[in-house]
């Protein structure tokens, strides 16, 4: 795409009654490029306008805070950008839902069409559904982008960012769980005096990361809200492949979570 600055030369060298070719020749552009210009297909400024005014952090627009809270965890969870490679500066946002929860990939879609005025779509994956939406702006409100894999890069959040997770740290945290947790059950053996065997089952939560600093924004976020939580690591080669499990197990944590992660289904 070439620039406005490009563009306005060459309308306004045709405004002085020179050829297409001409024109095409002094600004370094195609002939049909110029057409395109002066045949009024090209954007105009207020159109243009448009189509950056409802990012936050280029215009003075507002953001729906709670769905780019779960949105944000959505992203770190199991989430990533590409760049469009033949336009530039244009970004899909791809985020990865199991099949098994269509639901929830309904809600991630509605989450996404929340925060920007964009299409959310899906795309069928070998066991899971690729929820994508395209924007010149994901990289605005999602600037912990970078090449390479988020764990092989700092993961840490702007104060604007952290602004919004702190006053909406269960949206983070659904968003988190849904994209890449999960509610299981546990289920122990016990052997009583007696000789008999009982067992004893009790519902825990697990977040799985292979980021430490995704690990540590969601330890941040649950000790806001007041959920206990453990840690343990799963030792894999070479050393930063190691997995973060965060397990929430006690009764009232899970009682909470409950509250507002709700089931996948």
């Amino acid at each position: 795409m070439h620039s406005r600055e490009t563009v306005d030369k060459a309308l306004r060298l045709r405004s002085l009654g020179w050829t297409q070719q001409h024109i095409a020749f002094a600004c370094g552009v195609s002939q049909r490029a110029v057409s395109h210009w002066v045949n009024g297909r090209r954007r105009n400024l207020a159109s243009e306008h448009k189509r950056v005014s409802y990012c936050p952090r280029c215009s003075e627009a507002s953001i729906h805070e709670e769905a780019y809270a779960y949105l944000l965890g959505a992203y770190f969870g199991d989430g990533h950008l590409t760049e469009n490679k033949n336009r530039l500066g244009l970004y899909t946002l791809w985020i990865y839902y199991d099949n098994k929860y269509p639901q929830l990939i309904s809600y991630c879609q509605a989450a996404i069409e929340a925060v920007f005025p964009v299409k959310a779509c899906t795309v069928d994956r070998s066991g899971c559904t690729a929820i994508k939406a395209c924007s010149k702006h994901w990289t605005c409100i999602l600037p912990q982008h970078g090449p390479g894999k988020k764990h092989e890069r700092p993961m840490v959040l702007e104060p604007w960012q952290q602004r919004i997770v702190d006053e909406h740290p269960e949206a983070l945290i659904r968003g988190l769980i849904h994209s890449d947790g999960c509610r299981v059950v546990n289920r122990i053996r016990k052997k009583c005096p007696a000789g008999e065997v009982e067992y004893y089952e009790y519902p825990r939560y697990h977040f799985t990361n292979t980021s430490k600093g995704i690990i540590d924004i969601c330890t941040r976020t649950l000790d806001r809200l007041g959920i206990a939580w453990k840690i343990h690591v799963n030792k894999l080669e070479p050393v930063h492949r190691d997995t973060h499990v965060v397990s929430i197990s006690r009764k009232e944590a899970v009682a909470r979570m409950d509250a507002f992660v709700g089931p996948k289904h």
